[in-house]
């Protein structure tokens, strides 16, 4: 799986704190940005997966991140 292939999901971040981290940066943030953070977070999460059962763990370690 590639980052793109996942689809719509659900929502792992926290939308009001991502929000409030980037004003707090003095910057805004696009109507955009919350889907796309969810979704590379979605493509790191698979990644992590794949690494862990590659290395024949089935506990994701900060490692695999």
């Amino acid at each position: 799986m590639t980052c793109g292939e996942c689809g719509a999901k659900e929502v792992l971040i926290v939308g009001t704190k991502v929000k409030n981290y980037i004003k707090a940066k003095g910057v805004m943030s696009s109507s955009d940005v919350l889907e796309t953070l969810n979704a590379a977070v979605y493509c790191l999460l698979e990644r992590a997966i794949e690494r862990a059962k590659a290395n024949g763990r089935k506990t994701v370690q900060g490692k695999d991140v």
